[in-house]
């Protein structure tokens, strides 16, 4: 047990790496008869207990990382005070479109029947959403299609969303920020977000799009500004 055993040395807990069944059959091969569920009594008596693995350790850790949520505050509050629009966008996840099953659930007479299996040959099509949060409303909205998460998709998405409630809300404005993770669609990296901002949004409704990307996995890199003039 010595070379699998692990353990916390502040609270005193400690886990074993072999199953109860593994232990019991190691026991039996030097004659000590004794069953699985005997060993996790004996376990527990002996202040082990089960544990599973927990993503805890940061890596490629930036020294930098305080600043880059203290820049993108800063926006934020420039934004603010000039009364300037301001929305988080993030790609969701692809669904399935037909009689699936889906997490949630609703006051009815009774169950609402689906598929039993989830087979894509049984979908009418793949939904990709696309969010949009518009922080200082505290209103949401989410674009659905029907083909790619792409940068033009996403664009396409920003411009939907101001037409249809953003301009309505805000009126004319000379500015809109834009906070956004650093891959997929809307990646830092990729040039064809860059330009389906500038012909999308820029040059349609005359204004300037500000965006700052979350650095990777929120923990290193740099706060990203990227200015599309109109």
């Amino acid at each position: 047990m010595e070379h699998d055993t692990a353990g916390d040395p502040i609270t005193g807990l400690k886990w074993t790496r072999k199953t109860t069944e593994k232990i019991a059959a190691v026991l039996q091969e030097i004659d000590i008869p004794v069953s699985a569920n005997t060993v996790a009594r004996l376990l527990y008596q002996m202040n082990f207990s089960l544990r599973v693995n927990r993503k805890q350790i940061a890596t490629n850790s930036s020294p930098y990382r305080d600043q880059q949520f203290q820049h993108i505050g800063s926006l934020r509050t420039r934004f603010q005070r000039q009364g300037l629009p301001i929305i988080s966008v993030d790609s969701k996840k692809r669904e399935l479109i037909g009689n699936f099953k889906n997490a949630g659930a609703k006051w009815d007479r009774s169950p609402v029947a689906v598929n039993d299996h989830d087979f894509g040959s049984d979908a009418s099509g793949v939904g990709i959403s696309y969010g949009i949060y518009d922080e200082p409303h505290n209103r949401g909205a989410v674009c659905v299609g029907t083909s790619h998460d792409t940068p033009a998709f996403a664009a396409h998405s920003i411009a939907t969303w101001w037409k249809r409630e953003g301009l309505r809300r805000w009126g004319p404005v000379p500015k809109l920020l834009v906070l956004a993770d650093s891959g997929g669609s809307n990646s830092c990296r990729s040039w064809a977000w860059k330009t389906e901002v500038q012909a999308q949004l820029c040059n349609a409704f005359g204004f300037t799009v500000m965006i700052a990307h979350y650095p990777c996995r929120n923990s290193r890199g740099f706060w990203i500004r990227r200015e599309s003039k109109a």
